[in-house]
């Protein structure tokens, strides 16, 4: 799915500005409702809880919190729905500064970087040390950890955490003769997808989506930036084979590369209404893809996204924060409620409801996953491809540098003037001003 980005920029100009507008977050319903909840529980102690997206996601984040309530009888937690993580962390950025920040927010991983450094977040590693055998940090599995940290401090604890994997339709693949334990390779996915232009389909549709190609960069051996984070790595051979491996497909039509703030979208119509084979996505959206394609009757099968040299793939999704500028009471609270949100029992609800990865080792070890895994295998293909995941770079700039790049992979695939290797060069010669400040 495509994300509208947070710059660093963005961030320096929300802080100097006070947007009392955007302080509640929610409608004027939702703040009703919020006050009504307060002045029912005035015994406890109140915080908020920002959090991103709807549908199954919304579903499962409200049951947890509703649980949570119901569970003691000294914090009471109200949470409201934001958008998407462009739209929560804009929105946070601007309660901050308004000094009216919910006391507990989802934080997409990548942005972790620049929300710490910018004085935003309350760092947990004493929260973490206090509360260790409560805690067991070294249960969380050590793939989605990366994230975590900045200058070796904890600032979140995973959540709804995810990898993007490939969805297949089964069912197509079978009546065009294809075998459904692939495409496995990069190689076999070209192969697949000019099978199934001859009966008259693509092999998949793709945005031009960064975490996508941040997975093709690790398949190729390559990473984003320089081991410092202070210059772009991408335009070197390995950030260069994706684009001209895509560029060749879409050329050849192959697959169909939309662009725009609807390429998301339309990546999804094709693939729900099967004029594409395939589909990039998160985790997050096994169930509701499993209910789309029994909904349109075909099979659907998750699998590893192909591989180039290697497996793959950046982590993704996010992880709860505390905001720094909470009363001590409203940290305490905070604390208290990220911990039962990241719990192995929450861990296994939310990765039931709606697919994000199960955080926990001790929950991906469960009996009760286990079974879930006998009986639903799409949803354990993530866990298994965590063996080849790698964390998102977090500098400062880089959200400004997803931006530059996603300009320059869309002119070299629909500008058949323009190479992969000039736009790429051209787009590290911008990422290099920026990351070197």
């Amino acid at each position: 799915m495509l994300k509208k980005k947070l710059t660093a920029f963005t961030l320096a100009a929300l802080m100097m500005t006070t947007l009392a507008g955007c302080g509640s977050g929610g409608s004027a319903d939702s703040a009703g409702e919020g006050k009504a909840e307060a002045a029912a529980s005035s015994k406890k102690i109140v915080i908020k809880y920002w959090y991103a997206y709807g549908d199954k996601i919304e579903e499962a984040k409200q049951h947890m919190v509703k649980t949570f309530n119901e569970s003691q009888d000294k914090y009471q937690v109200v949470a409201e729905h934001q958008g998407n993580y462009g739209d929560l962390h804009a929105k946070v950025q601007a309660a901050f500064a308004a000094g009216n920040a919910p006391a507990v927010t989802d934080l997409e991983i990548a942005s972790t970087g620049v929300f710490a450094h910018s004085g935003m977040l309350e760092e947990l590693t004493p929260y973490a040390e206090k509360d260790k055998e409560q805690l067991k940090l070294d249960d969380f599995i050590p793939g989605l950890m990366g994230n975590a940290y900045v200058d070796d401090k904890l600032y979140g604890l995973p959540f709804m955490r995810s990898t993007p994997i490939m969805y297949k339709n089964v069912t197509m693949l079978k009546n065009a003769g294809l075998d459904p334990a692939g495409p496995k390779t990069w190689d076999e996915l070209e192969e697949y997808s000019r099978v199934l232009k001859e009966k008259g389909k693509v092999g998949m549709t793709l945005p031009v989506d960064i975490w996508y190609y941040e997975a093709l960069v690790a398949q190729s051996g390559g990473q984003m930036l320089s081991d410092d984070g202070k210059k772009a790595a991408f335009n070197e051979p390995a950030g260069v084979a994706p684009v001209e491996y895509w560029k060749k497909l879409s050329t050849e039509g192959l697959i169909k590369m939309p662009v725009g703030d609807e390429a998301g979208a339309t990546a999804g119509k094709d693939w729900a209404n099967q004029i594409s084979a395939f589909k990039f996505g998160s985790t997050a959206g096994v169930a509701g893809s499993l209910e789309i394609a029994n909904g349109n009757g075909f099979e659907l099968q998750t699998a590893f996204m192909p591989a180039n040299k290697d497996y793959g793939v950046p982590t993704g999704g996010c992880q709860l924060v505390m905001t720094s500028k909470s009363t001590p009471e409203e940290k305490k609270a905070a604390w208290e409620f990220i911990k039962w949100m990241t719990s192995k029992e929450n861990t296994i609800y939310q990765h039931k409801h709606v697919g994000y990865l199960p955080t926990r080792t001790s929950a991906v070890e469960s009996d009760e996953l286990k079974e879930h895994f006998a009986q639903n295998p799409q949803f354990k293909v993530a866990v298994d491809q965590l063996e080849y995941a790698r964390p998102r770079p977090m500098e400062n700039a880089y959200p400004e540098v997803e931006n530059i790049l996603t300009d320059a992979i869309q002119k070299a695939i629909i500008d058949p003037k323009t190479t992969p290797q000039d736009a790429l060069n051209q787009a590290a010669e911008k990422a290099n001003k920026l990351l070197g400040k």
